[in-house]
């Protein structure tokens, strides 16, 4: 492919390497492919360990202590991190700079959200979806997609859709963004 300015295209690839050599633990650990682990629960085993060397190190039994990691998910991560190559991966991009560290805050086990499931509809003013999410996470919270049974709390912006709707079917507690706010502290 040619560029118009073929100059900047090779300065704009080493700038996207730089960045993304700090990108959080998270995005590394869901890139290395792991067989079970999807971006969520990546999000959660690098909140849990904090390193790559701590999830590296994990036996099955810290393993499954975490939220959402059952036996299946700790046998492949067990098995990911004993194969020589894929050790030898890491420690090449380890090598490379990339961050083997989570950022994200430590999920606390006493928070306003401790233990509870929350979904979020509709926009928040002044947070996106995703900060939203991490606060709750921060907060001790688990965040879903989809109301159920097993949701505590829906949070609704403006405009919420039919996940509004579904809540109050379930007799699920609704809370507008000053609640959720107030709640959050």
């Amino acid at each position: 492919m040619l560029y118009k300015n073929a100059e900047v295209a090779p300065e704009k690839l080493v700038a996207a390497i730089a960045a993304s050599k700090d990108r959080d633990l998270r995005r590394l650990v869901f890139g290395l492919g792991i067989r079970h682990v999807g971006t969520g629960s990546a999000r959660t085993l690098s909140r849990q360990f904090r390193t790559l060397d701590a999830l590296m190190n994990a036996v099955p039994e810290d393993l499954e202590a975490v939220d959402d990691v059952g036996p299946v998910m700790a046998a492949a991560l067990v098995e990911f991190f004993s194969v020589p190559e894929n050790r030898e991966s890491i420690e090449r991009l380890r090598a490379a700079g990339l961050n083997f560290i989570s950022r994200e805050p430590a999920q606390t086990a006493d928070g306003p959200f401790a233990e509870k499931t929350v979904v979020l509809t509709g926009a928040l003013d002044g947070l996106t979806r995703s900060e939203a999410a991490d606060r709750i996470r921060a907060a001790g919270g688990a965040v879903t997609s989809s109301v159920s049974k097993k949701t505590d709390y829906v949070v609704a912006g403006a405009d919420p859709g039919s996940k509004l709707i579904r809540a109050r079917e379930l007799g699920i507690d609704v809370l507008d963004e000053n609640a959720f706010r107030e709640l959050l502290g």
